[in-house]
């Protein structure tokens, strides 16, 4: 893993049972790697908008989207959270497509699948890029390459 230390980019989902599983399965070290983290590992605009200046200002050549088994945002509840948005006082004319928005996913390895050709296609993203999507098993660790 040598050569992925510093021009590595991993975006992963914020569920806190992957601290520590990324680093010890990819033998990098604290700042090895740019890591972008979102509930879902979503590839937003957001999510492209960092890779873009991680490949251009940081020396990125190569991105990996990690998803995991057991994500909550498969099984997120939209009309409980918008309910619960409500009881603590959001506006309550904040009304975008919340399952959009939130971005609820039907399949963890789908999801996975469809942000790597999001990532290789966007048009911010050079064709020298390396861009894979690995799943980790939460409970084994163990991970995979998807694609």
């Amino acid at each position: 893993m040598q050569s992925l230390r510093k021009n590595l980019a991993i975006v992963s989902c914020m569920d806190t049972r992957l601290v520590n599983f990324l680093s010890e399965k990819l033998g990098i070290d604290r700042g090895d790697a740019k890591v972008i983290k979102n509930a879902g590992n979503i590839i937003t605009d957001d999510t492209l908008r960092s890779l873009v200046v991680a490949i251009y200002l940081l020396d990125v050549n190569k991105i990996m989207v990690v998803g995991h088994t057991d994500c909550g945002m498969k099984s997120v509840d939209i009309e409980d959270i918008k309910n619960k948005m409500l009881e603590r006082g959001a506006n309550p004319y904040f009304t975008p497509n919340l399952e959009q928005w939130l971005g609820k996913i039907d399949s963890e390895e789908d999801n996975i699948i469809k942000g790597v050709e999001l990532t290789k296609n966007h048009p911010a993203i050079p064709n020298d890029v390396d861009v894979r999507g690995y799943i980790i098993d939460v409970e084994t660790g163990e991970l995979t390459r998807l694609c």
